[in-house]
């Protein structure tokens, strides 16, 4: 009874485009850059991750909310999406050992959604046209509003987001016993990089975006890392900044996606907004060190110019992915450092790529030593 009495909804594209469906969560308007994830399992880590802040994620799984959420499946303590676009939302779960239904999630998290909207035709669509900014409506405010409204949301290219999901205050995790110190700088970090850290015998103390080299060095770290996050990564001048200094002084830092990106521009190489971006768990990504392939976990709209990488005196080129070519890892030929575009705490293959949290301790221990 209740999927049949569900209020009518929109997804309105900035260029015009129109798609409707059926309203799900809480009733009112959303605003963000619609993008799509792949993956066919896994919604709740998505939603949960940071790195989503600002998006309108279209799931193109057929089924959303089938096993409903689990409190130990969270990558965050929110939602970070802005909004969902599916195909078929399910309000009833199956999984025995499951919360609560997704439906009651949003609800809690004041999430707004719309379902029933023909997904494939949607996903090509954006595939053909790019990423864009969108409204999701399902309280009926009239088209002519949403698309003032809309026109004066900014572009995600130069926006900074680490800011809004970057932790307030400095926090541990971990044993504080552990054999090694991380002092991570969080853009946005999933709690899974965490958990993957401290299992390898680390006790990591996590500061805000902003914090300086200096704060992060009074923790007396053997290592450093720099998170995911949202947004572009240009306007973070300030970890830039703490990258550089980490990078003169030669300890052992670690980034991944946001902090990737950094790391580049640390080092002068420019990074770009991509078409589309990479969101999915089966992305083929090609080691060029060991030679070998891996299934990874990937999110992000911007990329590190590989032309300015390969031409760095002091850069090397780790990884490629395989689909488009574009840089999914590198690494510093004289200095303690390494970088990749995807995520290895999602390890999708499902291990192909933890052994890059390996490579991190073993730096570390290479330095200590």
């Amino acid at each position: 009874m209740k999927y049949t009495t569900r209020q009518q909804a929109l997804l309105l594209l900035s260029d015009g485009t129109i798609f409707y469906g059926k309203s799900i969560g809480i009733s009112g308007v959303a605003f963000g850059e619609v993008c799509f994830n792949t993956g066919m399992t896994g919604y709740q880590e998505i939603f949960t991750d940071p790195s989503y802040f600002g998006q309108l994620m279209v799931a193109t799984n057929a089924h959303i909310g089938n096993y409903g959420v689990n409190d130990k499946e969270v990558e965050s303590d929110t939602i970070k999406i802005s909004g969902l676009i599916c195909k078929n939302f399910s309000f009833n779960y199956s999984r025995p050992d499951a919360k609560e239904s997704l439906e009651a999630y949003f609800e809690q998290q004041n999430l707004i959604g719309i379902s029933d909207v023909d997904t494939r035709a949607l996903v090509a669509y954006i595939r053909e046209n790019g990423a864009m900014n969108a409204v999701i409506c399902t309280d009926g405010t009239p088209i002519e509003e949403l698309k003032v409204a809309l026109s004066k949301v900014p572009d995600m290219k130069g926006l900074e987001l680490a800011s809004q999901v970057s932790t307030k205050t400095t926090y541990f995790y971990g044993d504080e016993n552990a054999k090694y110190k991380i002092a991570a700088l969080d853009l946005g970090i999933k709690t899974n990089i965490l958990r993957n850290l401290a299992k390898r015998d680390c006790y990591i103390k996590v500061y805000p975006y902003d914090a300086s080299y200096d704060e992060l060095a009074s923790f007396n770290p053997d290592g450093f890392f720099l998170s995911n996050g949202p947004g572009d990564p240009d306007p973070l001048h300030g970890a830039i900044a703490v990258a550089k200094q980490i990078i003169e002084k030669d300890k052992p830092l670690f980034g991944i996606c946001l902090g990737h990106q950094v790391i580049a521009l640390a080092n002068g190489i420019s990074t770009y907004k991509m078409f589309n971006g990479h969101r999915g768990i089966n992305h083929p990504v090609t080691n060029l060190i060991s030679g070998k392939g891996e299934i990874t976990s990937q999110n992000h709209g911007f990329a590190v110019n590989k032309e300015e990488l390969e031409q760095h005196p002091d850069m090397e080129i780790t990884h490629l992915h395989l689909n488009d070519l574009t840089v999914a890892g590198m690494r510093m030929k004289n200095k303690n450092c390494f970088s990749v575009q995807y995520h290895p705490e999602a390890s999708p293959g499902p291990h192909d790529s933890s052994y890059l949290f390996d490579q991190f301790i073993e730096n570390i221990a290479k330095a200590k030593s």
